[in-house]
């Protein structure tokens, strides 16, 4: 059975108050059309213990990465938080399918997405190092993004200013997964009267890229 892993970063972890959870709901009623069996796990960012990277997630990432230390030579409070970040990234790697719903706030993703995403990047385990440089294992693994934005930035003098979707997109490469173009609401806040047109046709670019994604063959 394949798995997907729906995750969100939104505050309001309401349905009815959150434009990109709307959204996403319909890539999963439509992946579940195409495949009826697939598990789907949800992870609300701002319900969960996400590890930050303080003075001790610094210090154990290098004692153990390159300095020659086991986990047992590390203080209480080192491996504690190590432990629970490498706990997150194994649950993250069970997957099959990724789907990310994110808002822009101040051309980028939510403090809290940067805060997760840190701790998918483990040496070893969700990247390596080769004589080319570093190479993601997360192969074989498809994900997308879904991105609501109050502002246009897509064309325009503000282009240059999104850093949230290419940032997730940046991270989804790094790690080896397959992508698929992000599903884009935009543009809500300044023209207010077309929102419902324009959820629309983002509720139909959902849909059409969930049986995309459920078409696609996954790991063995």
């Amino acid at each position: 059975m394949a798995k997907l892993l729906y995750i969100t970063a939104n505050p309001k972890n309401d349905i009815k108050l959150s434009k990109g959870m709307q959204i996403g709901e319909v890539f999963l009623e439509e992946f579940k059309q195409v495949q009826p069996d697939v598990e789907i796990e949800r992870w609300h960012l701002y319900e969960m213990d996400i590890p930050v990277i303080d003075m001790d997630l610094l210090y154990a990432r290098a004692k153990l990465s390159f300095m020659g230390y086991t986990k047992d030579q590390l203080s209480e409070a080192e491996r504690t938080k190590i432990e629970k970040m490498h706990a997150l990234a194994d649950r993250f790697i069970a997957a099959d399918y990724y789907v990310f719903v994110t808002p822009i706030w101040n051309f980028g993703a939510p403090a809290i997405v940067k805060a997760f995403m840190d701790c998918l990047f483990i040496a070893g385990k969700t990247f390596t190092y080769t004589e080319h440089g570093a190479k993601g294992l997360l192969t074989g693994r498809k994900a997308i993004h879904i991105q609501t934005r109050g502002g246009i930035y897509s064309t325009g003098p503000m282009v240059e200013f999104e850093m949230g979707d290419r940032y997730v997109k940046k991270v989804f490469e790094f790690l080896g997964f397959e992508s698929l173009d992000t599903v884009i609401a935009e543009g809500m806040d300044h023209f207010p009267k077309k929102v419902p047109e324009i959820m629309a046709k983002a509720k139909e670019q959902a849909a059409a890229a969930a049986r995309e994604m459920a078409a696609l063959p996954v790991k063995q």
